[in-house]
């Protein structure tokens, strides 16, 4: 009999690790296959809440944020670029010049979850921004976006235009910061199994193997 996992998957989607362990998790899913069920929700994560409408230089924030050498950011594209190949994920990371706001994107995200269309609208904005090198605050954006996966534009606008979602994102957001999460992506299982960072997908195996036999009820 399959067994049942609840996975919340903490991330941002201008998070370049957030686009590695999703495709990692995904491809364990697969290895998994019917072994396992999976309950799969994702939590918001703003790696840069304050960061203005027009965005920043990413070499410039990544220098102030991190004091990273223009060496060091080289190394790092190219580890991420080589780590999505690896999962079949696409980093153009020469074109992306600036790193913006996603606050939006999580409002939209919290509504894809109660349309059944959250894990497309997810893959589909981090493609938007790590593949295409799309801006992820800008609203035309985003509402194409929306509409790539089947979801409705004009319910997306008017949210858009509105603060729907934004009090229950700032609550999402607040649980997993008092919680202990600080940085992503985290990928909680059955809300207290955590694995940090964007691991490879044999790692992510082994947790959906090995955690419903860990929490199995002991023979009577």
């Amino acid at each position: 009999m399959s067994k049942q996992l609840r996975i919340d998957f903490v991330s941002d989607v201008s998070c370049p690790w957030c686009a590695i362990g999703l495709k990692s998790l995904e491809q364990a899913l697969l290895k998994v296959g019917e072994d396992v069920k999976v309950d799969l929700h994702f939590q918001p994560f703003e790696l840069n809440p304050d960061m203005g409408p027009d965005g920043q230089d990413i070499v410039e924030h990544v220098t102030q944020k991190y004091g990273a050498t223009a060496e060091q950011q080289a190394a790092s594209r190219e580890t991420i670029r080589a780590r999505g190949a690896a999962v079949g994920f696409t980093f153009d990371m020469e074109r992306r010049g600036r790193i913006y706001n996603t606050f939006d994107a999580h409002r939209l995200l919290s509504w894809a979850e109660e349309e059944g269309s959250q894990r497309q609208l997810k893959q589909a904005l981090l493609e938007a921004y790590f593949t295409r090198c799309e801006d992820p605050s800008n609203h035309d954006v985003l509402l194409r976006t929306v509409e790539s996966v089947g979801l409705d534009r004009e319910v997306a606008e008017r949210i858009l235009k509105s603060d729907e979602y934004a009090d229950e994102v700032r609550q999402r957001e607040q649980f997993f910061l008092r919680a202990g999460i600080k940085s992503v992506p985290a990928v909680i299982i059955n809300q207290k199994h955590l694995i940090s960072g964007g691991q490879p997908p044999e790692i992510f195996e082994r947790a959906l193997r090995e955690i419903p036999a860990y929490e199995a009820p002991a023979a009577a």
